[in-house]
Parts: C-alpha cells; sequence; structure tokens
C-alpha cells in the first residue's frame, strides 16, 4: 500500500527539504520504490540537494498542465534506480498548480510507489494546499528555538483542521546550547506542540559538505546527522527504534565532529 508523505515546516531555512531528501534517499536504501516531489514552484531546491540539477527537463507544471507524463518528468536518481525526483518550475509561481491537479496526480503515482513524499512550500500561505491534498500524513520540521517552534505550531494547527496525522522532526539540536538554556529541550517543545516525535537530528557540519555534494548524509556512516536521518527512516517503515544520546564524548569528541576526522 503507497504511502503519501507531506513534509513541511513554519518557516523556512530549518531542514525541510533537507529531510525530504534524506528520508527519500534512506527509504530507497531500504529497497523502496520512492518518488520525490519538489511543490515549492519558484524556489525549487531538492534537485540540488540530490545532484539531479542538471537533468531537469520537465516538471510538475508541465505534468498537472497535461504537456507531458509524470513518467517522462521524473528524474531518476543516478545511484537508486528505485528513486525519482519531479522536480518544480523555477520560473512559475505556486498559482500554476490546483489543489486539485495535485490530488489527481497523487491518485495515478500512487499505484506505482512505496512512498511518494512532497517538500511543501514552508508557512501556510500560497501552494500549502495544494502540496496536503493528496497526502496520508505529514512531518512537520522545526529547531529548537522558540520562534520556530511558534511557528510549527501554526503549520500543525492547519494540518490538524485537514484531519491530517503529523509527527514532528526536530533539527539542527545542540546539546551544549540546549544544557545551557539557550534552546528549547524536547520537554518544552512537547509543551508548545503536544504532536508524537519521529525524529531528533543533531546539528553537524557533514550535512553543509553533503548538500554542496549533492548527497545526503543519510548515506554518511561517520554522520551524527545521517545516523539520525536513518533513524527516522526505520520509525517510517514501522519500526520501534529508541533515540540516541545526542551528547558528544568530551572535548575530543567535539573536535572529531567539528573536523570530521
Amino acid at each position: 500500500m503507497s504511502e503519501v508523505i507531506v513534509i513541511t515546516s513554519g518557516k523556512g531555512g530549518v531542514g525541510k527539504t533537507t529531510t525530504t531528501a534524506n528520508l527519500g534517499v534512506g527509504l530507497a536504501m531500504r529497497g523502496k520504490k520512492v518518488a520525490l516531489i519538489d511543490t515549492d514552484t519558484g524556489l525549487r531546491n531538492l534537485d540540488l540537494l540530490l545532484g539531479l540539477e542538471r537533468r531537469i527537463v520537465y516538471t510538475l507544471v508541465d505534468v498537472v498542465q497535461k504537456r507531458v507524463g509524470y513518467g517522462k518528468a521524473v528524474v531518476r536518481h543516478r545511484k537508486y534506480e528505485n528513486l525519482c525526483l519531479l522536480p518544480t518550475s523555477q520560473v512559475a509561481d505556486k498559482t500554476a498548480i490546483e489543489p486539485e491537479q495535485m490530488q489527481e496526480l497523487m491518485q495515478v503515482m500512487r499505484n506505482e510507489f512505496d512512498y511518494i513524499l512532497i517538500d511543501c512550500p514552508a508557512g501556510i500561505e500560497q501552494g500549502f494546499q495544494t502540496a496536503i491534498i493528496g497526502a496520508d500524513w505529514g512531518i512537520v520540521v522545526t529547531m529548537p528555538e522558540i520562534a520556530a517552534v511558534r511557528d510549527a505550531d501554526k503549520i500543525i494547527g492547519r494540518l490538524q483542521s485537514e484531519e491530517k496525522d503529523i509527527r514532528l522532526v526536530v533539527n539542527r539540536i545542540r546539546p551544549q546550547m540546549v544544557k545551557e538554556g539557550s534552546m528549547l529541550d524536547m520537554s518544552q517543545i512537547d509543551e508548545i506542540l503536544s504532536i508524537p516525535c519521529i525524529g531528533q537530528v543533531p546539528d553537524d557540519m557533514k550535512v553543509v559538505d553533503s548538500a554542496n555534494r549533492g548527497v545526503p548524509v543519510v548515506e554518511w556512516e561517520d554522520s551524527l546527522a545521517g545516523q539520525a536521518y536513518r533513524d527516522i527512516v526505520a520509525r517510517v517503515c514501522g519500526e520501534d527504534v529508541p533515540f540516541r544520546s545526542l551528547e558528544t564524548e568530551g572535548l575530543l569528541g567535539r573536535l572529531k565532529h567539528i573536523f570530521g576526522r
């Protein structure tokens, strides 16, 4: 049975698209047939994180407007043949895709894929309803900062009004700052949002490196964030995976983490 998951956030810059790319690759690594759909029309970035930006010919806008079929528009991943991307347009605006068109496309694509992950525009402005309409459930990505969490709360309210099941991913956690009270801890986040958490991702400089290379960090065995994303993938697949401690092991551990050694 195919699952359509929308991945969204209350504001930009919290790691929503990075999460989409890593979960897509992580599911493909498990042999699942996966489609990633970028609905952030005008602000396309998912292709860059996957290293596929030079392979794009047609877009989601071309598909919903019936200029080409989705099979002609999807871009296959270089390494994982069971993973493909349906990119959106960089020049159209978000009104180019109607919610009904997106829902119709999801009904067709469900027949081919195990998982369809939709990268939603940040916030609740134009394009949000289009992205969520065909989804079975949603993942909200936030950071342990009060402004990001408050913005996430607005998104959660909208998803709940659409009767969507929701899970939370907290990204870019810095344990030392949490300990010092400069970042919210999980109990404080839970008090505000009150939804189940499916992932806690530590701040990791390897994520920046992986984005520049177009190789999601979920493939990197020596990355703390990569391990966290692999754990999220396992939970998406229904496995009961305990949350790991994000504490680094003293000064040497922190230095290794910073310098990637």
